[in-house]
């Protein structure tokens, strides 16, 4: 019986950690501000022409929102069209970093 017992909580604290793993893998939907992943909401001087410098530079796109910054893979034509400004990014998120699916205007 201990050891059916013992079994049963392995099973149920493994499929409790892979949780997060399943979710990692569903697209999401984020509005926030066009950005780089080195500045993050703080730039200095103007967000679109800082961002676009950053990102020439070798820094990754970002999307900030709220106090969150996400760091994104994915869509640059689009993210550079937008950058400095709203928008909504669609695409797979893990953690902190976003696989970019779509990118558009936030209204």
């Amino acid at each position: 019986m201990k050891s059916v017992t013992s079994v049963l909580t392995m099973l149920v604290l493994a499929s409790t950690l892979a949780l997060p793993a399943f979710a990692a893998d569903k697209e999401q939907s984020l509005t926030g501000t066009v950005s780089d992943a080195m500045c993050g909401a703080k730039h200095s001087g103007e967000a679109a022409a800082c961002t676009r410098g950053c990102v020439a530079k070798g820094s990754a796109y970002a999307l900030v929102v709220g106090d969150k910054v996400y760091t994104l893979k994915g869509g640059e034509k689009d993210l550079d069209k937008l950058a400095g400004q709203k928008a909504t990014v669609k695409g797979t998120v893990d953690g902190d970093k976003v696989s970019v699916t779509s990118v558009k205007a936030a209204a």
